[in-house]
């Protein structure tokens, strides 16, 4: 899908990775953020002389419970130019999601990085911090933050917030047994030091070529620690601000065993969650957590992005999320018009169901487009406990063998409606170090050429020419673990399991859910897993699925032994040998290269390597997905380029999504 329109319709931009295609006549941009009030002043010649805020606001001011307006911003508001039109306060933006075990969706609404992310991936740029320096030939980064941000219970936001993350989390070894690799350079870890209430700097051993590109990404992560939190806050279950028997008492009587169990329930992964007590400076906080059936979230009066007239952001008054079942209840549900915004865990399938029901639910049914180069990706464990399996899923005869069995034109008209690309595991067309020849390699469906790879191998049949055989004389059997919260993956398998069986490898599909699934993967448990291939813009942030060197996010590893080695330095996992290693050594030296053409070359280097052993299997990929949205629910772009590292339909701006009122 991408390639059909970007082909005709791309034009380049020059940016840290390279070029990078610019979306501009496929995908609207999100709304244009200007940095300051003068920034904006100055670009649009026009001044902002007031500020505005919602009804329940001033209600809360007149009272006495809430400062004025003008106290509650920074002196430099980020101004955000809506998609559509100036905004209406008010109302409740009613969606859907499957627990914590879908957390992500929730955290992809209004995550606040550090340093953010254009659209297209093409830029950095301001957020939190306003502007900064890199010096010493790439060894020190200083970031100036905005002044005057203030926590949701009105407490302001400075140096400190990053600092306490850095020192009393980071460096805590109960907290975090491993100091992040993507903030280490020639094995030693960053030094960060505060220069003043709102100036922080970053020192490295050695030139950091990419450290803005991670610190984007990283800089608030659903999978880690965010790199900022509420001090003033989370330090009272801290030992190094209160006393160990108080920490435990504390504990004790809120049920964990630790002080450190307590200390993730307040200000964990999932603080903006499950913890009502965390101040935030996101645009809405919870008010009501899971488990409840219905977790809601209200906006935070202390939010700091205001509109081009003065309006202080988010439009709307709260969030609503609704629990169900499964990802099936999720478009049923959407295809009724009870939801007002849904774009998470909607698939193409239910496209014909959506357009069907569009006038009787009063919505509207737009296509954004995913930058995946695969879905699902199939990926062997390089390091399954099975030897026998083990010997084969090293061996890149039989990879190769698997992916050419795999009909990928009928899975993309069974599945996926003709709406995707048959292709290989590879970068997505139009983005930066795009192969073609990758996307081509052994994505053929050639089933002689399959059975001859086995043959070489040396694996025969048994009597009956219906299965071939382990060495012992048993069927060769794998098994897929996948999680069926997306319900393309189990109609999917269920034709790779077929298209297997043509070759005699018998297949056993293992649904699980989604935690359970990924916990066996990060135990090295599994023999084959499945996942999206994202982390396409820019991939060098998040190489989870080309490099093994995360562990995070053990859903999208190449395999989890490798990078366990890779970010422990090896005091844990297993080490790698041959092209793995020679992966992981390229990517150190991408990590130390600040000139894009060295870069480049270094990158070729493992697209070449990708393509010679075919770690990773594609089906299809570069795929629209639909999105549900309500007639009155506006200011939402008609399309998007959605991209996990970019933060899908954060990169739409939702605080300046707004009910139309009747």
């Amino acid at each position: 899908m991408i390639r059909k329109l970007t082909m005709l319709l791309l034009s380049g931009a020059i940016c840290l990775l390279g070029a990078i295609p610019v979306l501009a006549e496929i995908v609207m941009p999100s709304p244009a953020q200007y940095t300051t009030i003068g920034e904006y002043e100055e670009a649009i010649g026009k001044k902002i002389t007031k500020f505005n805020e919602a009804p329940a606001l001033k209600t809360k001011v007149a009272t006495g419970e809430l400062p004025s307006v003008k106290e509650r911003l920074p002196k430099e508001p980020m101004v955000v130019m809506p998609v559509e039109e100036i905004g209406q306060y008010g109302g409740t933006w009613r969606r859907v999601w499957l627990g914590l075990a879908d957390l992500g969706g929730v955290f992809k609404l209004m995550f606040e990085p550090i340093i953010t992310f254009s659209t297209d991936g093409s830029e950095v740029l301001p957020n939190i911090a306003k502007s900064w320096e890199v010096s010493e030939g790439g060894k020190v980064y200083t970031f100036h933050l905005r002044k005057g941000i203030k926590w949701s219970d009105g407490v302001p936001f400075t140096a400190d917030d990053i600092l306490f993350v850095y020192e009393d989390v980071l460096l805590n070894k109960e907290l975090n047994p491993v100091f992040p690799a993507w903030l280490t350079v020639g094995g030693k870890p960053a030094k960060l030091e505060k220069v003043d209430d709102y100036t922080i700097r970053f020192r490295f051993a050695d030139s950091y070529g990419i450290f803005l590109l991670m610190f984007a990404y990283r800089s608030a992560s659903s999978t880690s620690w965010y790199f900022y939190a509420p001090k003033h806050y989370l330090q009272q279950f801290h030992p190094r601000y209160t006393s160990m028997d108080k920490l435990k008492k504390m504990a004790e009587e809120a049920g964990f065993k630790s002080w450190e169990q307590l200390y993730q329930a307040k200000g964990g992964t999932a603080w903006f969650v499950t913890n009502p007590d965390c101040p935030t400076i996101q645009a809405w906080k919870v008010t009501v957590p899971p488990p409840a059936q219905r977790m809601v979230m209200e906006r935070n009066p202390y939010y700091w992005k205001v509109d081009p007239e003065g309006n202080q952001l988010p439009y709307i008054d709260r969030i609503v999320n609704d629990m169900v079942e499964d990802a099936e209840m999720i478009n049923m549900k959407c295809s009724t018009g009870v939801v007002d915004f849904q774009q998470r865990k909607l698939t193409m399938r239910n496209f014909s169901l959506f357009m069907e029901y569009r006038e009787k639910g009063d919505y509207r049914v737009l296509k954004w487009i995913k930058t995946l180069g695969a879905d699902p990706v199939i990926k062997l464990n390089l390091t399954c406990k099975d030897p026998v399996l083990r010997k084969l899923f090293e061996d890149d005869r039989f990879r190769k063998s698997l992916s050419l069995a795999i009909n990928r034109d009928e899975i993309n008209e069974l599945c996926w409606l003709g709406q995707a690309e048959p292709r290989q595991a590879s970068l997505s067309s139009g983005m930066p170090y795009y192969s073609e020849e990758w996307e081509k390699a052994y994505a053929e469906y050639d089933l002689k050429k399959a059975n001859s790879l086995l043959d070489e191998i040396g694996l025969k049949w048994d009597k009956n020419h219906e299965y071939r055989l382990r060495p012992a004389g048993k069927t060769l059997a794998v098994t897929i673990e996948f999680t069926p919260a997306y319900p393309v993956w189990a109609d999917t398998l269920g034709l790779v399991k077929d298209y297997w069986k043509e070759i005699g490898i018998e297949v056993a599909l293992k649904p699980e859910e989604r935690g359970l699934y990924m916990l066996r993967v990060q135990g090295n448990e599994h023999q084959i897993g499945i996942w999206i291939m994202d982390n396409q813009v820019p991939f060098l942030v998040g190489p989870r699925h080309l490099i093994p060197v995360e562990t995070a996010d053990t859903h999208g590893l190449l395999c989890i032994e490798y990078a366990r080695w890779y970010v422990t330095g090896g005091k844990a996992g297993e080490k790698p040998v041959g092209d793995v290693a020679r992966l992981q050594e390229l990517y150190d030296k991408i990590k130390l290269t600040v000139h894009e053409e060295k870069r480049r070359s270094l990158v070729e280097e493992i697209i070449q390597l990708h393509i010679k052993n075919i770690w990773m299997i594609g089906t299809v990929g570069e795929m629209p997905t639909p999105v549900v949205v309500k007639n009155n629910f506006r200011n939402v772009p008609e399309t998007l380029l959605l991209e996990n590292i970019l933060g899908y339909v954060r990169t739409s701006n939702p605080y300046q999504f707004f009910i139309r009122q009747k």
